[in-house]
């Protein structure tokens, strides 16, 4: 025992020795924090982004309609297959439509802003916690001449701010509902990019509009090198993020970070003290000159049928009634917080509990630059709570909450770390969430080990099951979450591993994300997209002039992208023989149509064998061609 305790001290001795090293080179420090970033970046939200095909439903629609901006020159109104599409603002359309213009119309460009902005989102919160990553009032930062602060709580709270910077951006970026939205081609990530730049940019200004006034007053001292963007930048920075949130999704791009900043203001008394700072008549001036030209455009060429649509349907009658099904109870955002920020989300209840919000007093007498934390709960709580009211639910709806959950769960942890009194008292709560932890992989586990059972059917794939068994992933998945848990159940053991236990979660994450989704996104594409990729590329091929391209069944957009052809919807085939029937009898020489559909419906027992040609399948799909005289009784 005593050559294992020699070990540990040497070690330790080691991890001190290299840490003072690495903090005595200031460019070195920040070289590795850009690896960093650039790794968890690449790893998270580039590395096979366009390697696998857009996903129906949703994501074909926003690609097909931004590519229709660059063929048409039309890029005020967006339109998907010869119809508008008023869903949602123009701020996504448009910077696909730059993409195509860049890099070719395909799935790095239909993808890449939503990539970017979770990296941007990313680095500027790296940077946020980096100056501003104390967990509590009670945290002493250093301004200016440190001479007079004890050089050893100095040190340490210098480590906390990296480790707090280093852990909250790898737990925005490494968390499963944040890399599905920045890998997929839609306008939700692009609001949570904005709407979160956004809200940094307004806190680095308030704390560093303090800053400014403390450095003013000490006239013999040196300016903090942070501080060389000062609060005026930050502010506007904020007034012009807000705009382009505006223009991705809407209302809600104001309306949220205002319910947040103003809860968070009143709760600390300072309302209008830094709504005088913040130069707000300044800010909405910039907002209305950014995000007014295209309302005005779109709402000219479209009129009443624009305002219907998006202002009522998509906003205020998501918000008041159900839409499309999408109803859920009360309790569903802590079943999506839960799953979409795994492993992390155990940890967010002590996260919370540790801010003690309830010491209003206490909060309200503390430097500014001590108030991420509490900022960081408005902000979940203010998302959380809007969603949950709203009676339309869906899980992408939160995500914009989940930076402020990674920053308040990186301050927990970057205190912990630091605690000079790590290893000498037992805290309950972090032992309980540990245990939490633990069941929890162990939970993941078996899930995904029994998923080939409890997957529920899919039309496109109706084998899914058998080639998710066959495949080899759920058991390799399985076994990931059972050793990352058997590790946490090791560290549990002894009070001073305890701060082992994230890094327990992030190695078993970071080779889940390599080992299994990765892989699993791969055969999900070759089974359930790329059939209808191949029959697309089929259609463009032979398909003749004037001969219509009918969709019967079923409804999927990619063809469209694919394609880059006006395709006719039909869901049932009684619907399309009626619709082939009519032309044909007001033409008086019909031409054939290309009819997508699946094999055994009822259109071709209708048909005699000589009477269509089987021109290619692929998948469950195949890909006819119709005489329209063939249907004429």
């Amino acid at each position: 025992m005593s050559g294992v305790s020699g070990m540990k001290l040497r070690l330790n001795k080691v991890v001190t020795h290299w840490w003072q090293s690495f903090e005595k080179q200031p460019t070195l420090t920040w070289s590795l924090s850009v690896l960093w970033l650039l790794l968890i970046g690449w790893l998270a939200f580039l590395w096979n982004l366009g390697s696998t095909g857009l996903v129906d439903e949703t994501e074909p629609l926003f690609a097909e309609a931004a590519r229709q901006m660059t063929v048409t020159g039309d890029w005020i109104t967006p339109y998907f297959n010869g119809e508008t599409r008023f869903d949602k603002p123009p701020l996504v359309y448009w910077l696909m439509a730059i993409g195509y213009k860049l890099i070719g119309v395909n799935e790095w460009a239909v993808r890449l802003p939503s990539a970017l902005a979770a990296i941007a989102l990313m680095v500027l919160s790296f940077y946020t916690l980096r100056y501003f990553g104390v967990s509590r009032p009670a945290a002493v930062f250093p301004v200016g001449d440190s001479g007079k602060q004890n050089l050893t709580k100095v040190a340490n709270l210098q480590r906390q701010l990296w480790l707090a910077a280093g852990m909250g951006s790898a737990m925005i970026a490494l968390n499963p509902q944040t890399i599905v939205w920045a890998r997929t081609g839609v306008s939700d990530m692009l609001l949570s990019g904005c709407m979160g730049t956004a809200l940094l940019a307004f806190f680095l200004g308030y704390a560093q509009k303090e800053r400014e006034l403390k450095e003013a007053k000490q006239q013999n001292s040196s300016p903090s090198p942070h501080l060389s963007i000062p609060s005026s930048s930050w502010y506007l920075a904020f007034y012009f993020l807000i705009a382009l949130a505006i223009l991705a999704k809407g209302p809600v791009g104001i309306v949220l970070p205002g319910i947040i900043i103003g809860a968070f203001l009143l709760y600390l008394g300072k309302l209008r003290e830094v709504l005088g700072e913040m130069g707000i008549i300044r800010g909405i001036l910039l907002i209305l000159a950014v995000t007014l030209p295209w309302y005005g455009l779109v709402i000219a060429a479209n009129g009443k049928a624009y305002i219907d649509s998006f202002f009522g349907y998509h906003n205020f009658q998501r918000f008041t009634d159900v839409v499309n099904g999408h109803s859920a109870p009360w309790y569903f955002y802590f079943l999506v917080v839960l799953a979409g920020f795994i492993p992390w989300s155990v940890y967010l209840p002590i996260a919370i509990a540790r801010l003690r919000f309830w010491q209003r007093e206490k909060w309200c007498s503390s430097p500014r630059s001590t108030h991420l934390g509490l900022f960081a709960l408005f902000w979940f709580a203010g998302i959380f709570s809007f969603f949950t009211i709203a009676i339309t639910k869906l899980p992408s709806y939160v995500l914009p909450l989940l930076p402020a959950a990674a920053i308040m769960v990186a301050l927990l942890w970057s205190e912990e770390i630091t605690s000079e009194t790590k290893g000498q008292t037992r805290s309950l709560p972090l032992l309980l969430s540990g245990v939490f932890n633990f069941l929890l992989l162990l939970a993941l586990a078996g899930v995904i080990l029994s998923s080939p059972d409890i997957i529920g059917y899919d039309p496109a794939v109706p084998n899914l099951s058998e080639i998710l068994q066959q495949s080899g992933l759920t058991v390799q998945g399985s076994f990931i979450w059972w050793v990352t848990a058997v590790a946490v159940a090791l560290l549990l053991l002894k009070r001073r591993h305890w701060r082992w236990l994230w890094s327990a979660n992030f190695v078993g994450f970071v080779a889940f994300l390599i080992f299994v989704i990765t892989p699993a996104s791969f055969l999900l594409d070759e089974v359930r997209q790329q059939p209808l990729r191949e029959l697309s590329q089929l259609v463009t091929q032979v398909q003749q002039p004037g001969e219509e391209l009918l969709m019967i069944g079923f409804q999927k957009p990619s063809v469209s992208f694919y394609t880059q052809r006006l395709v006719t919807y039909f869901r049932f085939d009684e619907m399309a023989i009626s619709h082939i029937q009519q032309i044909a009898k007001t033409q008086p020489t019909p031409p054939s149509v290309l009819i997508l559909n699946r094999p055994g419906k009822m259109l071709e027992t209708q048909l005699q064998p000589d009477e269509y040609e089987k021109l290619g399948s692929s998948g469950i799909y195949q890909l006819l061609r119709v005489s329209k005289q063939a249907l004429v009784n």
